[in-house]
């Protein structure tokens, strides 16, 4: 069945109130945690989820273009927070009549894209930063057979060309898929990630 733009804008909330859930796990001393984000510690890694919301709730009103939008706030002194006002923005701007049929200018992938492709490249990357941020914690992520169907078909839609992966592409080269990977670990797989060196999340 077809994704319409009503049921993309609602996948892509559930995924954003995992990453809620999951961020808001963090306590103090986790901020400083690695990630399966080379290089990032988890605030960090909330620093960039952050910019991404604002990004893309800019983008949505059609001030994408702006890169004041697409840039880490420069204080993460409360990074759980931070990151919740964001999401709320971003939600907020999906949700608005008729958000999934414009046009979103989204610089860092080099152009614009119709709404509903746009909140597409959302979701997915909301699922994955669930996970990420799950990893780091050594939590599970709770998303429904639904929603992680949609996650792979959407991941299974991702360019696998290696000129537009790796540093500086969204994400990294595509993993071999092991037979009989469940829906979580095969897009995980796909965008780059290794789930096997991060059972808890799993």
């Amino acid at each position: 069945m077809a994704v319409t733009g009503a049921d993309i804008v609602e996948l892509d909330r559930i995924a954003v109130d995992e990453a809620l859930r999951v961020v808001e796990l963090a306590e103090s001393a986790d901020w400083d945690r690695d990630t399966p984000c080379a290089g990032w510690n988890l605030r960090r890694l909330v620093a960039h989820m952050t910019a991404q919301h604002l990004g893309f709730a800019a983008a949505a009103r059609g001030a994408g273009l702006e890169a004041a939008h697409w840039q880490e706030p420069p204080d993460m002194g409360d990074p759980a927070l931070v990151h919740r006002v964001a999401a709320t923005a971003v939600l907020a701007a999906f949700a608005e009549p008729g958000a999934t049929e414009r046009e979103f200018a989204l610089p860092e992938l080099g152009g614009s894209f119709p709404g509903r492709q746009a909140v597409r490249f959302h979701f997915i990357d909301y699922v994955v930063h669930a996970w990420d941020v799950a990893a780091a914690l050594g939590v599970g992520l709770e998303l429904s057979d639904d929603v992680l169907g949609a996650a792979l078909a959407t991941a299974r839609r991702v360019p696998a060309d290696p000129a537009l992966r790796g540093p500086g592409n969204a994400f990294a080269p595509a993993l071999d898929v092991p037979g009989r990977s469940g829906p979580l670990d095969e897009t995980l797989r796909l965008l780059g990630r290794e789930p096997h060196r991060w059972p808890a999340a799993a």
